[in-house]
């Protein structure tokens, strides 16, 4: 494990040195190699359902733990929305941003700057995957899908995907894949490596049309499509339907 976060740290430094023309497509195809590399080494075993859509598109779903960054971007070519303190995470936080993260500082969604590096990577052909409940959870439910960066879908018209994940243990959901609250990251990566196999649900459900619809029907459909892959009670307490401005 040591020794493929380090590579991943030296093919993140030498990305600068190749041409402006050639570094996306280099840094897409160094992102997936890397990725499905790192999930080989995880006691993962991931059915997946569905595939995801054309370029471009935009990828919302639950939030349960950083493994769900690993597992999506082993699957395609995506640039995450991720709050700010991923930036700051040991050896995880620089790749991240030099995989092309977006980072959003708390309160700021709807920012101008981010907003502006939202749309032009959808107009350069790129997908992009929100995290729309703004935090990660156990799982046991799907919280408020927050519909503010939803408004660039909206207005450059690409699909939006709903993508649902859960991870299990023995038939029950996996305490050790969630990341939340004051959790770690190193402590809860060395404890994820020594834990038995942990299965994972991954859902890419079918797109939804942007058009035509403002952000926040848009964020309850997406939201509901979720619930409704993982077999979710929808009226128990803390699972909201309503999406916030």
């Amino acid at each position: 494990m040591t020794s493929w976060v380090l590579l991943g740290l030296l093919l993140a430094g030498l990305l600068p040195l190749w041409p402006q023309a050639r570094r996306h497509a280099l840094c897409e195809g160094m992102t997936l190699f890397w990725m499905r590399g790192l999930l080989r080494l995880l006691p993962l075993r991931i059915q997946r359902h569905g595939q995801p859509i054309g370029h471009p598109a935009v990828w919302v779903g639950n939030h349960i733990s950083w493994l769900d960054i690993i597992l999506l971007g082993a699957v395609s070519p995506v640039r995450f929305i991720a709050k700010a303190e991923v930036r700051q995470w040991p050896l995880l936080g620089w790749l991240a941003a030099s995989a092309g993260t977006l980072f959003v500082r708390r309160g700021q969604a709807s920012g101008g700057d981010l907003y502006q590096q939202m749309t032009a990577a959808l107009q350069q052909q790129q997908s992009l995957m929100i995290f729309a409940e703004g935090t990660t959870t156990p799982g046991a439910g799907v919280r408020t899908f927050h519909g503010r960066l939803l408004s660039c879908a909206v207005e450059q018209q690409v699909p939006v995907q709903p993508v649902a994940l859960r991870y299990c243990e023995q038939g029950q959901l996996s305490r050790t894949a969630a990341f939340i609250d004051d959790d770690e990251f190193s402590s809860h990566l060395w404890q994820l490596l020594g834990s038995p196999t942990i299965d994972v649900e991954l859902h890419f459900l079918p797109a939804i049309d942007s058009c035509n619809i403002e952000r926040n029907p848009l964020a309850r459909r997406t939201r509901q499509a979720v619930v409704q892959a993982l077999g979710l009670d929808d009226s128990k307490p803390g699972q909201s339907a309503d999406a916030a401005a």
